[in-house]
């Protein structure tokens, strides 16, 4: 069994906090105790053993200034301006920069520990996927600080990843969704249309919530999306009940080409303070908004729709992502069985 190799103590340069990676080099000069950060531990090593030769050739040491403290609220600041620089959507990144700054917002991002983000993780992230999103935004924001000296150690990289189970796929059933449009159109009737269009379009939320007037041709019946999570343009088919809704809610709020179709008016800018009351009202667990495209797919799947349709439709990148939905097909998965009888 290999041993293995510990690391040599070198006096006067030390790991803070123990296991990040980041060390630091103490010394004296004139009687007065110095500290410095100095990053990986052989850089500490090198600029030890540099102070140390100033020090006994009696060279003035250049003043040790304490530099700004970086928060953890400025690389998130970094992260969401990342975010609307080259990617396509930046709702997830403005609302988890929101829910990050009470908890991480003041604390020096140097402070922050690997066990605070996985406690943070565990106890905030009802699921795995959510868990592992959250950790890909503090690796990031961590990162853009690396790659401009904000800082010089990532304590996401140390997180475990969560497993994700996504074996099973929750979609509601024809009767769950009349129950739960019905409880929608008692209690929130200027949100059924949302509801209605994320069923019968599949569009994810960022998709749908960014979406203007100008990209809805309700003559030629489809939507032109330019913003989706893939980075790839796609049009959008619509359906005689979409086309229903959209119409519905082009009487309701102003449709100007720059308008967005679906404004978010409310306590919160995402759906979740109607959605989630309906959902329980209706007795429907394991839902979220996101599961209304798993119903879109799934109904298609049900409806004898290929894999290669629904990839498409969906916006898929790849046809395996849309394979998850061919179990839901038996009569395709049955005529396929039936060829190799007719195999002589």
């Amino acid at each position: 069994m290999a041993r293995q190799k510990v690391e040599e103590k070198i006096r006067g340069i030390f790991e803070r906090p123990v296991g990040s990676g980041v060390w630091w080099i103490v010394y004296y000069a004139d009687g007065v105790r110095h500290r410095e950060k100095a990053g990986r531990r052989s850089d500490a090593i090198k600029l030890y053993q540099i102070r140390k030769a100033d020090t006994l050739r009696g060279r003035k040491l250049p003043e040790l200034q304490p530099s700004k403290v970086v928060r953890f609220a400025d690389l998130s600041a970094m992260a969401v301006e990342h975010a609307k620089t080259h990617l396509k959507t930046t709702h997830d990144y403005v609302a988890k920069d929101l829910v990050l700054r009470e908890p991480f917002g003041e604390r020096p991002a140097d402070a922050v520990t690997p066990q605070e983000i996985d406690q943070f993780l565990s106890k905030h992230c009802k699921t795995p996927a959510t868990a592992n999103r959250y950790r890909a935004y503090f690796s990031l924001c961590y990162r853009l600080g690396m790659e401009n000296g904000k800082t010089t150690v990532n304590p996401a990289r140390l997180v475990r990843m969560r497993t994700e189970h996504n074996a099973r796929m929750r979609f509601l059933s024809r009767d769950e969704y009349a129950k739960l449009l019905g409880i929608i159109r008692r209690d929130n009737p200027e949100h059924v249309p949302a509801f209605i269009v994320s069923v019968y379009t599949g569009m994810r939320w960022g998709e749908q919530f960014s979406l203007e007037w100008g990209q809805v041709d309700l003559k030629r019946k489809v939507i032109r999306l330019t913003k989706t999570k893939n980075g790839s343009a796609r049009n959008v088919p619509l359906n005689s009940v979409a086309l229903d809704a959209l119409t519905q809610q082009r009487a309701a709020v102003p449709h100007d080409a720059d308008k967005p179709v679906f404004p978010r008016p409310g306590p919160r800018s995402d759906c979740r303070w109607w959605f989630e009351p309906a959902l329980t009202e209706a007795k429907i667990t394991d839902y979220t908004w996101h599961n209304n495209r798993h119903s879109f797919c799934s109904w298609l799947a049900m409806a004898g729709v290929s894999t290669k349709e629904i990839q498409v439709l969906a916006g898929h990148k790849t046809i395996t992502m849309a394979a998850r939905y061919a179990h839901l097909s038996p009569e395709a998965t049955a005529s396929a069985s039936e060829r190799l009888v007719m195999v002589k």
